[in-house]
């Protein structure tokens, strides 16, 4: 099989892996080749502030694990390939030097052993930097259960880890993959985040310590693929922030490829639920919400009509409106229609006075949802009353149309 052959399958293979960014990372080019930049791989930006153009594949789609859900698992009969990490350096140098990419994601099926897996990830590392003097982004795979020893010094090569949870509870866990282990997919994570804290400090001292996982680290969860509700995902995912100190938890709708007697019969991803999630997160991480407050246990899963800003809104009308000349920024926030950026710039124009209707406007919220839970100056421009039953009908009819085409987006390639 040439090298060619291999890079397709393997590509390919890759594509369920959603837990791939690139951002956090800061190093100049002494003399090598590439740099990373602080907000994601040299100069590529998207809208949302991260790079796409990375190498994305799999060291190898064999694996030694045969998790129900698992395009790559040990029972599937499919293709398998595995690239050398000579092959891998050697595709990374070449796209680069074509400018197709200026990073790689390397993650992989375990074979023989995490350990063993490990070191081979590490190889490619260590010849990317040392012998290729590459400085771009480099994105790799924390696997569960691997050695300490080998997890420090994978974390001195590479910009971000991934330590993929993928299933919401150990339930799940035993159910779909019998050979992983909460306890083991969480130690590495654990391991991540107090080497990258001793090296932070290190770092305050010693302005030329050597860096060690810059970009931080992340993980996916599965959405659809088990039975937890939106709220035990959304609890979860709280925690991970605060405990492991996570940078992003990437979500990933259960594309029903596989077949499996504790599978679920989808028609399609739950990609309503995985976008609702991704909405719920910003929140989390942006809007200074609590995932209790977001979902409760009365109602534990997300509205299919409305974003959670916006149910929240509603379940909390007694809240509302506030007056936009007052209100502290916190309570700005959480008006729907508004964002971060429009609710500092709220915040620092009225500083020089009262804003007007107008002012609000040019500011940059989106005023068919906001107005129906603010006033300006006192005066409410809603026209209907909070308590009104045609509020909720207003606001799913402004969202209509981007969830038909989201829909849409996917059944053209279904």
């Amino acid at each position: 099989m040439d090298i060619g052959e291999k890079l397709d399958i393997l590509a390919d293979a890759a594509k369920y892996d959603v837990s791939c960014s690139s951002s956090g990372s800061s190093r100049a080019n002494a003399g090598g080749l590439g740099n990373g930049h602080k907000s994601g791989i040299c100069h590529t930006w998207t809208a949302d502030g991260r790079c796409v153009s990375l190498l994305k594949i799999l060291m190898t789609n064999s694996c030694i694990y045969d998790c129900e859900y698992c395009v790559n698992r040990r029972s599937h009969d499919t293709k398998r390939a595995m690239l050398t990490p000579e092959e891998i350096v050697t595709l990374t140098i070449e796209f680069y030097k074509r400018n197709y990419i200026e990073g790689l994601f390397l993650s992989s099926g375990i074979i023989r052993s995490p350990d063993y897996t490990t070191e081979l990830l590490i190889q490619v590392a260590r010849l990317l930097r040392e012998r290729e003097h590459f400085n771009g982004y480099i994105h790799m795979k924390g696997i569960p259960g691997t050695d300490q020893a080998l997890l420090n010094e994978l974390g001195r090569y590479v910009d971000r880890v991934s330590v993929n949870i993928e299933l919401p509870s150990e339930k799940s866990l035993r159910l779909l993959a019998p050979q992983k282990t909460r306890n083991a997919i969480l130690a590495p994570m654990k391991f991540f985040k107090e080497s990258i804290e001793v090296h932070k400090e290190e770092k305050k001292h010693f302005k030329k310590a050597p860096s060690f996982v810059p970009a931080g680290q992340t993980t996916q969860l599965i959405v659809g693929a088990s039975g937890e509700s939106d709220r035990q995902i959304l609890l979860l995912t709280q925690g991970l922030y605060r405990k492991a100190a996570l940078k992003r938890v990437y979500y990933s709708a259960y594309v029903p490829v596989m077949k499996g007697k504790n599978l679920p019969a989808l028609r399609r991803p739950p990609l309503s639920r995985e976008n609702r999630l991704y909405q719920a997160d910003w929140l989390l991480r942006f809007y200074h919400f609590q995932a209790e407050e977001i979902l409760t246990p009365e109602e534990p899963d997300f509205d299919e009509e409305l974003d959670p800003k916006c149910t929240w809104a509603l379940r909390h009308r007694e809240l509302f409106p506030v007056e936009i000349n007052r209100a502290s920024y916190e309570m700005i926030l959480r008006v729907p229609g508004i964002g971060v950026k429009s609710a500092l710039r709220i915040v620092k124009l009225r500083r020089y006075g009262n804003l007007s209707f107008e002012d609000v406007r040019r500011v940059g919220i989106v005023m068919k949802r906001a107005r129906y839970f603010m006033t300006v100056n006192g005066r409410y421009y809603g026209g209907i009353s909070l308590d009104s039953q045609q509020l909720r009908s207003r606001l799913i009819s402004r969202t209509a149309v981007r969830e038909v085409r989201e829909m849409s987006l996917f059944d053209t390639q279904s």
